[in-house]
Parts: C-alpha cells; structure tokens; sequence
C-alpha cells in the first residue's frame, strides 16, 4: 500500500470508516435543501425526484461529509426537450477556496445528446473541465455514476466505465483535493444562458415541469465523525479497496474507447484558451 493511502486508512479509523449500502433510504442519507415541495422522497424512502418549473427547481444535499471514498448513485434524467436545464450532481466542500468534483448533465433539444460535463476544484481552482456525450440515451432508464476519489487519482464512471481520471499532480505545483470533507449534492435547475449550445437554445417551459430521478445510492467512504474507531465492516480489504485503486490495462482501454468515441471538449487540447501553454496538470491528465 502506498504512503499517502497508508495515511488515509489511519485518519479512517480516526475520523471513523463508514459504508452505506447500496439502495440506501434517502430520507436516512439526505435532506432536502431547497425547492418548496418539487423535491420529493419517494417509495419509502427509496426513490428521490427533482422537478423544474418557471418559478423554481429543486435540489438535495447528503447529511455526511466525505473526505475520500468511493461514490455511487443512479440517475434517471430529464427526458424530451430539456434544453436549458441543468442537473447537476457533485461533491464539493463551503467557502472561497473550496474542493469540488463535478458530474453535470447539460440537457438538449429533443433528439440530440445530452452533454456530460465534469469539473475538479481544488482550492477554489477549477476550469478543468472535460464533457462527454453518452453511448446510451440517460433518460429511457436508470444509470449509475461514480466516483472514486483517493489520494492518488479521481476517476468518474458511467454504469462501470471509466470516462475520466483526474491524477494527482502535486509534484508539479498543482494542488489536490485531500484535505476538506465534503458532501453530496445534487439539483435541478434552469441555465438556459449558456447550458444548450452556449445559450442559443432556451429552456422550453410549456414543457415544464421537468424532472430527474434517483435511487440505488451508496458510499464507501471516510467521514469526519467525533467516533475513534471504525465502526462498521468497511476496514476489510476489499471494501477499503478504493484507497489504492487505478485501472488497470482492461480499464484503461475502455477510457480510451469513450475518450477517442464520446469526448467533445477537453481543456488540455484547447489551445486557443491557453495560448499561453497548457496547465501544469495536463502533463498527467491529457
């Protein structure tokens, strides 16, 4: 086991380890947040959903904060012309210089791809975005997206596919997310000045409302708590598994399959936007 996740698993015992099983109670793990009644807790407590109108969306944040873990939830998205709307599904930490990983679903005309946007911030820093449309329609059915976030690398996921690995580059004078807890949080809402087409393209509201659904969330992950042991099974070596994990030479040529197939921006080829030379982290992460 490497150093540093060496590190991780004594401040999981510390802060104390913590596994939620798969279909985890949303009424249990989250609370709504905002929305006036358009997010609803469902099928005891087995089913969230987000709806948008004119006036408002809605949205939901986990009661836990994480500090490194490995993420999943299913997504079942705005179906039809969602053009404008955004649902938004994210780890991130509070203030100025905060932490955040990013899962954005940017909606379309009826018809045409969704765009999947993904983002890391560290230290208030993002604008390392990369995005992605699908080799499946997201709003027929449910899918799962994940996250594994470890001292090494952050790697996002689409039913078990890899789409991205973000790696540490601290060696390079890049700061990393690894000190700041942060929670879950998910939301429904209108961007149709600039989430379709840069904008072009408004939200339709005699559509409205729109509305995205959830089930099937789990974290094995570390959370800060005042307990001083590990108090549930997730120090066995399988579970803990995330601490060290990387793809290995099956998984990486599926990251390159969806990055060769499916990836329609990424910030370490956008020469244009850094006429100046790449960021320090593209070394790694292009």
């Amino acid at each position: 086991m490497a150093s540093s996740s060496k590190l991780v698993l004594v401040m999981c015992f510390m802060i104390s380890a913590f596994g939620i099983g798969i279909g985890a109670k949303f009424n249990q793990e989250f609370d709504i947040t905002w929305g006036d009644g358009r997010a609803k807790i469902l099928n005891n407590g087995d089913l969230l959903t987000l709806s948008l109108d004119k006036i408002s969306g809605s949205g939901f944040q986990s009661k836990n904060e994480y500090l490194f873990g490995k993420i999943d939830m299913q997504l079942k998205l705005v179906s039809g012309n969602s053009a404008g709307t955004v649902t938004a599904y994210y780890l991130s930490s509070q203030g100025p210089t905060h932490d955040e990983i990013d899962f954005e679903f940017l909606g379309n005309l009826s018809g045409d791809p969704y765009t999947l946007h993904t983002n890391v911030f560290s230290q208030g820093k993002g604008n390392r975005e990369q995005q992605f449309h699908l080799w499946f329609d997201p709003t027929a059915d449910f899918h799962t997206y994940s996250i594994t976030w470890n001292p090494q690398r952050i790697i996002f996921y689409v039913d078990g596919t890899p789409i991205r690995e973000y790696k540490n580059s601290e060696s390079m004078g890049v700061s990393y997310p690894k000190n700041q807890p942060m929670r879950i949080y998910s939301s429904l809402w209108n961007a149709d000045d600039w989430a379709t087409r840069g904008g072009l393209v408004k939200t339709d509201w005699s559509q409205a409302p729109f509305s995205a659904s959830y089930r099937n969330f789990s974290a094995n992950a570390c959370i800060p708590s005042s307990s001083s042991s590990c108090n549930s099974n997730t120090t066995t070596s399988t579970s803990n598994s995330w601490l060290n994990e990387e793809l290995d030479n099956t998984s990486q040529e599926r990251l390159k399959w969806v990055q060769k197939n499916y990836m329609v921006y990424n910030y370490c080829t956008d020469s244009k936007r850094f006429p100046q030379g790449f960021p320090a982290d593209c070394v790694q992460n292009n």
